[in-house]
């Protein structure tokens, strides 16, 4: 199990949590009163589950020529997506940032 911070605007969030490959869940802190990290995604008390990798994680992940970069050079399975996000979790374009936890 992997666990990543996601902050909006500096400000921690919500935790993502990857089970395993096919299994994911985001939870909004109970401190956290800020914007949402998404559209998709309102802030709330209640947990999101998803059955594959979230869409709105999806869509900030490289694509091409930037992705195969990335996988090259930090040897990283391309379907291995919670790495990709960790990898580049603080350059992302907006006000999205995450952070692995490690326990």
């Amino acid at each position: 199990m992997r666990k990543v911070e996601v902050s909006l605007h500096g400000e921690v969030a919500a935790v993502l949590i990857e089970y395993d490959q096919n299994h994911y869940s985001l939870e909004y802190l109970d401190a956290y009163n800020g914007d949402p990290i998404s559209r998709a995604l309102p802030a709330s008390s209640l947990i999101y589950e998803f059955d594959h990798f979230p869409a709105f994680f999806d869509g900030l992940l490289p694509e091409g020529l930037q992705l195969q970069y990335l996988l090259k050079s930090m040897k990283i399975d391309e379907d291995d997506y919670m790495s990709q996000l960790i990898a580049i979790g603080d350059d992302f374009v907006g006000a999205i940032s995450v952070r692995e936890l490690v326990e």
